[in-house]
């Protein structure tokens, strides 16, 4: 009995909203679905924080995850970028770190990266690694896979083409990737972009998502989307004006 009280006290806290929040619900029509460029519009006005809030896409695809052939990852190129600082770490010996120095990255080497992370330093957003270097990287796959840090060939950051991939990333490559409950959930921009840089950037990963759709997912694919604030309420973005951005 107490545990199911302490439950209902912690499931009650997360549900507490402050009074700005409220108040930009209250301009949200929640029976409502926005076109893109109206939900854009909106959403900029709705901004509160004393900080440069990230502006957020979600998405609910028709796909079953459990399934491999289900499994939707990838990168796609923001024409705008996110708006945030990437911070690249490379592993990579020889010429091939000084590639990586010189293109951009943050940090950039390998034996005492590896020790640096067994201690539990994950001062980097985005991981990339030669080939060669993959049997000792592929070792750290309890500390990197979990937080989602592990480089892979299949999105790009397992490749010789170490400069190329640091200049990506610095660029505001995204990479996306469907989670257990079939959501999509990443950043396409900060709410100080105008709303023409906002809108091409949705436009970017929506065609992305949809170029990516699994041959063996069958029905609606796009069941809803949302965009929002970091801080602040979602709008729901009107499913013919998703389907009208691949038109």
């Amino acid at each position: 009995m107490l545990k199911a009280r302490f439950l209902r006290q912690k499931v009650d806290c997360k549900m507490k909203h402050g009074k700005k929040y409220i108040d930009n619900q209250k301009k949200i029509d929640s029976t409502n679905e926005y076109p893109l460029e109206e939900a854009v519009e909106l959403v900029k006005s709705l901004t509160s924080a004393n900080f440069d809030e990230g502006l957020e896409f979600s998405a609910r695809l028709g796909v079953n995850p459990k399934h491999a052939d289900q499994q939707i990852r990838g990168t796609v190129m923001l024409p705008h970028g996110t708006g945030r600082k990437v911070r690249v770490l490379v592993f990579a010996e020889g010429e091939k770190q000084r590639e990586a120095l010189e293109a951009g990255a943050d940090y950039a080497g390998f034996e005492e990266y590896i020790e640096k992370i067994k201690g539990g330093w994950f001062d980097f957003d985005v991981a990339i690694a030669t080939p060669d270097m993959m049997r000792e990287v592929g070792k750290l796959g309890r500390f990197l896979g979990p937080r989602g840090l592990m480089p892979n060939p299949k999105i790009g950051t397992v490749t010789s083409d170490v400069e190329k991939a640091v200049k990506e990333s610095k660029a505001g490559k995204l990479e996306y990737r469907v989670d257990k409950n079939s959501n999509i959930h990443v950043q396409v921009g900060k709410i100080s972009f105008e709303k023409e840089k906002l809108t091409d950037n949705i436009r970017a990963i929506v065609k992305e998502l949809i170029r990516a759709k699994p041959s063996a997912a069958k029905g609606k694919y796009f069941l809803s989307s949302y965009i929002s604030t970091t801080m602040g309420p979602s709008i729901k973005l009107d499913k013919a004006s998703i389907i009208d951005i691949v038109r």
